[in-house]
Parts: C-alpha cells; sequence; structure tokens
C-alpha cells in the first residue's frame, strides 16, 4: 500500500507576500475612500469597515482552503462550473440581479452583493486542471468539452456587459490549454481570429468604442473619455518620486474610481514612484512563488491547479496595472487584494489559501525539482521525462 504524502509547511514567502500587500490595500481603500464616505454617509470609515469585514471573511476562507488537501478540489470542479454558470445566468434572468453604471455584475442575495464572474473564474481554472489532468489533450477534439465551458462562461460574462474579464478569462485558460499537447499552430491561428473578433464587438458597441478613443487620444477627450487615463496620468505625476503623502489626495478628488480600478494611481500619487516600485515588487514575489509552487507540486492536476491560479491573478494584476498607466484602454478590473470589493477580495484570498496548500505536498529535491519550460508541460500531462 502506497504512503499517504505528509504535508510539509507552507511558503511562508507567498504567505508574506499575501498579507503586505493585503496590509497595503487596506491602508489605500481608507486613504482613497475616506473623502468620498464621509460625502455619502458621514463617516470616513464607512467603506474602509467594509473591506476590512471582507478581509476577516476572506482570512478565514483562505484559512479553510489551507487546510483542505488540495486533492478535494478535483471532486467539486464540476459542481464548482455548474453553480458559477446558474449565478451568471441569475445576472440575466433574475430580480436578483443589480445594475450600476451601465453593467449587471451583481447579485443581492439575503443582503449580500456578490459578482458571479468572480466565482466564475476560480471555478473555470478548477474545472480545467482537473479535465485536462483526468483527460488527456492531444488533438483539437480532446479540447473541445473544455473549450465549450469555457466558451459558455465567456459569453454569460461578456454579456453582463465584461469584456475586460472576459478577456482576463481568455487569457488564463487559453494558459492552462497552453500545458497541453495541443500543436501550437493552434494558438498561433487563434489568437488573431479572436483579436478580430474582439475588435468587431468593440468598434460596434459605442461605449467600447468611446474607451479605445479615451486611450488613443486621452487629451483631446480629456472631460469625456479620457477623463480617466488622464487624471491617472495627472496622479502619477504630481506623486514625483516619494509622493505627496498619504491621504492627500483626497484634495484633489478627481481621480475617478479611486478607492477601486484605479487605486495604483493613488498609490503613485501619495507615495510616489517610490510607493509603486514596492508594490510591484510584492505582486512579483507573490506570482513568482505561485509558479515556483507549481513547478515542484509532484502530480499533474495540483501543477495545473496552482499555475492556473497564479496565472489568473498574474493576468488580471497585468490588466489592471496596464490600465492605470495608460498601456491598456480602460477596463473594470480591479488590481488583487489592493482594490476595494468584496467579492473580488474574497475569492482572491481563497485562491491564496489553495496556493498555500498546495505549498504543503511540493518537492524540493533535486530529482523531483522541474528545470525547464518543456520538462513542465510534459508533467503537466501527468508523462515523465527521459
Amino acid at each position: 500500500m502506497a504512503q499517504k504524502t505528509k504535508p510539509g509547511k507552507p511558503d511562508l514567502i507567498l504567505l508574506f507576500a499575501a498579507v503586505f500587500l493585503l496590509a497595503i490595500g487596506l491602508i489605500m481603500v481608507l486613504s482613497a475612500s475616506s473623502l468620498f464616505s464621509f460625502k455619502q454617509t458621514n463617516n470616513s470609515f464607512y467603506l474602509f469597515f467594509k473591506q476590512l469585514r471582507w478581509a476577516l471573511i476572506g482570512s478565514i476562507a483562505a484559512f479553510v482552503t489551507f487546510l483542505v488537501p488540495y486533492k478535494y478540489w478535483k471532486k467539486v470542479s464540476g459542481l464548482g462550473v455548474l453553480i458559477s454558470i446558474v449565478l451568471l445566468l441569475l445576472l440575466r434572468y433574475s430580480d436578483l440581479a443589480v445594475t450600476e453604471k451601465g453593467s449587471t455584475r451583481w447579485l443581492e442575495i439575503m443582503g449580500l452583493s456578490i459578482q458571479p464572474s468572480e466565482i466564475a473564474k476560480l471555478a473555470l481554472v478548477l474545472f480545467l486542471a482537473y479535465i485536462l489532468s483526468r483527460y488527456p489533450v492531444k488533438k483539437l477534439t480532446d479540447a473541445l468539452f473544455p473549450l465549450f465551458v469555457m466558451g459558455v462562461i465567456m459569453v454569460l460574462v461578456y454579456k453582463q456587459p465584461d469584456l475586460g474579464t472576459t478577456v482576463v478569462i481568455a487569457l488564463a485558460g487559453g494558459a492552462m490549454l497552453l500545458m497541453t499537447e495541443l500543436n501550437i499552430l493552434y494558438f498561433l491561428t487563434a489568437a488573431p481570429v479572436l483579436g478580430a473578433i474582439c475588435f468587431y464587438l468593440i468598434r460596434h458597441e459605442a461605449y467600447q468604442w468611446n474607451r479605445i478613443l479615451g486611450w488613443l487620444y486621452p487629451w483631446e477627450y480629456a472631460t469625456t473619455y479620457g477623463w480617466q487615463s488622464v487624471n491617472a496620468q495627472i496622479a502619477f505625476g504630481s506623486g514625483g518620486l516619494f509622493g505627496i503623502g498619504i491621504g492627500r489626495s483626497a484634495a484633489y478628488g478627481s481621480l475617478p474610481e479611486n478607492y477601486t480600478d484605479t487605486i495604483y494611481a493613488v498609490i503613485g500619487q501619495e507615495f510616489g514612484f517610490f510607493g509603486t516600485c514596492i508594490v510591484l515588487v510584492g505582486f512579483a514575489v507573490l506570482i513568482s512563488r505561485g509558479y515556483i509552487i507549481s513547478r515542484q507540486c509532484p502530480d499533474s492536476f495540483g501543477r495545473l491547479l496552482a499555475f492556473g491560479i497564479t496565472t489568473m491573478l498574474a493576468v488580471q494584476t497585468a490588466v489592471n496595472l496596464c490600465v492605470v498607466t495608460g498601456l491598456l484602454p480602460v477596463t473594470g478590473i480591479t488590481l488583487p487584494l489592493i482594490s476595494y470589493g468584496g467579492s473580488s477580495l474574497l475569492i482572491t484570498m481563497v485562491e491564496i489559501g489553495i496556493l498555500l496548500n498546495v505549498s504543503r505536498y511540493r518537492k524540493t529535491t533535486a530529482e523531483n525539482r522541474i528545470t525547464s519550460y518543456s520538462e513542465y508541460k510534459f508533467k503537466s500531462r501527468g508523462m515523465s521525462v527521459s
């Protein structure tokens, strides 16, 4: 009888990086939202306390997922995807849906607002990790079922409408499929095709095309479509090397979504270039540790699960930072662990808990360590490398 692997210590570097970013996030939410909270509720701490509550709930959820052996998620991966699809359908066909700023992205259930797209992102990673590790994908027909499930989720998320999250799901899911034996030519063909479809959808949706104009010509549309991009640039520029000081950005009051989507610009304004670099280092450590954990995991499911979660976090982080710095058009993507948002924070912390659990079972001896991308792909398929 094979001996069960005794779990070891979690990856403390990953844990410290996550706690560090969460602490920065709470501080920045308080700093960025205090003026808005006071105007809305006469309480400067209103949004901060809401975020703190979600951080505490998320910490409990992360601890639970840290204790649950990661192989358990195989059993519920299909159910998770089914639940996420049902929740996304409720957004379109129920009275529980809440519409804000032209988008229907939240469900109001028993006094709690949840964002089904956040749940769907994690559910899809769990599902793909199980399917791709259980059923080898060697040709395109083998990938039709996972592609179909991913396509259904993407369509439902896009219809909210939420093109940004749709792109994040597509990139993270595509990266996981890249770990299979599919010919690279499929991916090289799919990229321009999907890009053309994306351009068509944007060009024929007025508000999305206006965002493109605001991105390409921000100063020409400084009072309309380019308002967010221009004010983010002003925030970064006024911060200089060490910033204007914590809490002082509220006096400007011109940066939209300053405690959600554009909170990184507030960091740049209050802590300067030095502060933004510190945050970047935190994310670099978090993401690199996630990939290291994935490489050292002893089985294909764990490798794909850690890889998928880390890639989802990496893509979301990259998209948010590129939007705020003007490298991409405006989307509604939050910065993980930093931006205000209960559903996003809760799911991110659950993902951190899963990564920490996977790290308890990793193999770090020389004979088990993966040293190349090709070896990683082979082992992710459950194959050995001679």
